[in-house]
């Protein structure tokens, strides 16, 4: 298989994408790849590590605070799909896969002038505007949450979860003493990303000191910006501090209770590994999109969610004790989130993507 892929910006687009490329080398081991990303955004040191061919595009979203700006938006989308009808026409794929991202536009657009099977991958509950402006070009669209479905054209959409799942389940997990934390003892994660980080680790700095004699142990992943600052402070031997986790999925699977954003990417994980969680949407993403995903789990009473607004007190440790100890309530969330896995959502795309292109 010859195979195109774009996806850009952020790593809930790259990550899902790298996935789909996972599954295929898989299937079909001497399938051929070429990655199309933006000039300056993070795909472009990410995707050449994993020895993916990538070609770079100059692309940049709208802008709907500075209007004359958008006169060099749309005189680079020119060029882009110039770029991109000569390297669809070169490499020659039987399939071109958008995975999010304005840089996945002139793409995906270019190969259905040029009549190749297309397919995007929508990874949040409210898709992004190129996903639902590329849904009147593409051939397939596949959509992470059933709620996503009322946004797209009903007769091309099929429910395929998110491909990071099948991932996750893969990862071997760590060895808890790596950050010197027992073996014998609950663990709760708290893992925040970098957006809007500042503010709720200031809450949480405070709330670290509540854990005190607490039988449950604590993995607080600060991010690096924040890190030499917090790792000064004092806290309960019970609470661990990090700055970063490589693969922290393999620590997911150690872990009773996770503190988190509402990721697509990290809750596709946490529907996978059937984990516990109370959720803190990020309110600084376009559209509030991690609100809306962390519904999707709530309304299914398979995770608990706390607005970043209503960060106050204990709230966060009274959480954790109403949950972690209680037999029943997790075993009620992990059967909720049971419910909505998807769990070899790559392999379900795999076979979608295959068939689109022996319909040929």
């Amino acid at each position: 298989m010859r195979v195109i892929i774009s996806a850009g910006g952020t790593g809930g687009h790259i990550y899902p994408a790298l996935a789909i490329i996972n599954k295929i080398k898989e299937k079909e081991p001497n399938s051929e790849f070429l990655y199309i990303g933006t000039h300056d955004r993070m795909e472009k040191d990410i995707v050449p590590k994993y020895g993916i061919p990538f070609k770079q595009i100059e692309i940049y979203g709208f802008n709907r605070k500075k209007l004359l700006k958008n006169f060099k938006v749309i005189n680079c989308l020119i060029k882009a799909n110039k770029q991109c009808r000569k390297i669809i026409k070169d490499f020659k794929p039987d399939i071109v896969i958008g995975v999010g991202g304005y840089v996945t536009v002139p793409v995906i657009k270019s190969a259905k002038k040029l009549g190749v099977k297309t397919f995007i991958h929508e990874q949040n509950s409210v898709p992004g505007k190129a996903n639902v402006y590329l849904s009147n070009y593409v051939d397939l669209i596949g959509i992470s949450f059933k709620s996503s479905k009322q946004h797209f054209p009903k007769n091309k959409v099929v429910l395929t979860g998110n491909p990071c799942s099948e991932d996750a389940l893969k990862v071997k997990e760590c060895n808890k003493q790596e950050f010197n934390l027992s073996d014998n003892k609950k663990l709760v994660l708290f893992v925040m990303g970098s957006l809007g980080a500042s503010k709720v680790n200031d809450f949480l700095v405070k709330t670290m000191s509540l854990f005190n004699n607490k039988d449950y142990e604590i993995l607080y992943v600060t991010g690096n910006g924040d890190y030499e600052k917090i790792k000064q402070i004092n806290f309960p031997k019970n609470v661990k501090v990090v700055p970063y986790v490589d693969k922290i999925t393999r620590v997911m699977k150690k872990t009773d209770i996770i503190v988190t954003r509402a990721g697509a990417s990290t809750l596709s994980e946490i529907i996978a590994l059937k984990l516990p969680s109370i959720i803190i949407p990020s309110p600084y993403v376009t559209n509030n999109h991690q609100y809306k995903n962390a519904l999707d789990l709530v309304n299914n009473k398979a995770a608990i969610m706390i607005e970043e607004k209503d960060l106050k007190g204990d709230i966060i440790v009274r959480t954790i004790d109403g949950i972690i100890n209680d037999k029943i309530k997790l075993e009620e969330m992990k059967n909720n989130l049971k419910s909505l896995q998807v769990s070899n959502s790559a392999t379900i795309i795999y076979d979608n993507i295959k068939k689109l292109i022996d319909r040929k």
